[in-house]
């Protein structure tokens, strides 16, 4: 669902960018007065966690694919505030090192994917888990609300390309929510079967919000974390799909593909996910997707760390 650049106009990227950059700066404000120095890697870790998985796509339907988006997962693991910052750094990185979305479009993609997505979906898993207050509650919540997320944002960015005048609202909603609602099955299914086998292994985990009040060992955490990333992109990415993806596919569908532009930025050395020099594209992926993931990692690592340090200076004037 990464917008290029071209399909949106002026006032859409400015009045998105206006959106993202206020939630971005409610969720630190708010992340600062709970995160302690010690929960500052799982930032980085749930960050590049969500950034491989975005890369597995899987096969929808009708030649088009789909991938986990992970705003829920992030939400319900770390607590909204978290999850938007989680998402915006991944959705940076891939903006600006991958060339994956546009440079002008980041504003729309970070509110689609990073601020609605994670509400949206959130709210969703909340009002659902006060009537299903158990284990199984909170799977099946986290599964509609992780198909929730995709639809919700899939709606935004169809409001985005119609005011736009990119295409009609009335062809460009349908298009877009019906092939997202499909989508979001798996989206859901992803989340879903996540949610579970933190269940079995590390419930404490999902007992509160992981960055205010986990106490566990944050050690294995970052074992497991390492190894689950790493066999995904080792284990899986010789299988996913090469359909494009929802809004590529309407896009080709509709005919207004060719507006997207490729923007010369200075760091593209990674476009496309691929590596220059290097022919094996399987091998190239697994690499970008490592140097992604630990682009993405330090950028969070860094945003938490800015974090921890104005709340000491504030503590001490």
């Amino acid at each position: 669902m990464h917008i290029p650049d071209g399909f949106l106009d002026t006032k859409t990227a400015i009045a998105t960018s206006v959106f993202s950059l206020t939630a971005i700066a409610v969720a630190l404000r708010r992340l600062k007065n709970n995160l302690e120095p010690s929960q500052i890697p799982l930032l980085g870790l749930s960050a590049s966690f969500i950034f491989v998985a975005q890369m597995l796509n899987f096969p929808v339907i009708g030649g088009t694919s789909g991938h986990l988006i992970g705003a829920v997962l992030a939400a319900v693991l770390l607590g909204p505030d978290a999850a938007i910052i989680c998402m915006t750094a991944v959705l940076l990185i891939q903006t600006f090192i991958f060339a994956d979305g546009g440079v002008a479009a980041l504003g729309a993609n970070i509110l689609n994917m990073g601020v609605i997505a994670v509400l949206g979906g959130y709210s969703v898993y909340s009002i659902i888990f006060k009537f299903i207050r158990s284990p199984r509650g909170t799977i099946i919540a986290s599964i509609f609300a992780g198909w929730f997320s995709i639809v919700i944002a899939s709606i935004f960015c169809a409001g985005e390309l119609a005011w736009s005048g990119t295409s009609d609202w009335s062809v460009i909603f349908p298009s877009m929510t019906n092939i997202h609602i499909i989508i979001g099955i798996g989206e859901g299914i992803i989340t879903g079967l996540v949610i579970a086998a933190i269940y079995k292994t590390k419930p404490a985990i999902l007992e509160t919000s992981l960055i205010k009040n986990y106490s566990g060992s944050r050690k294995s955490i970052i074992i497991y974390s390492l190894i689950v990333g790493t066999s995904l992109l080792l284990l899986v990415t010789p299988f996913v799909s090469e359909w494009p993806d929802g809004l590529e596919s309407v896009a080709s569908a509709l005919g207004f593909d060719v507006q997207a532009k490729q923007v010369d930025i200075n760091i593209k050395l990674l476009s496309d996910y691929s590596v220059p020099g290097l022919n094996n594209a399987i091998i190239a992926t697994i690499i970008a997707g490592l140097l992604g993931a630990f682009f993405v990692f330090l950028l969070a690592l860094v945003v938490g760390k800015i974090l921890i340090q104005k709340t000491k200076n504030q503590t001490s004037s």
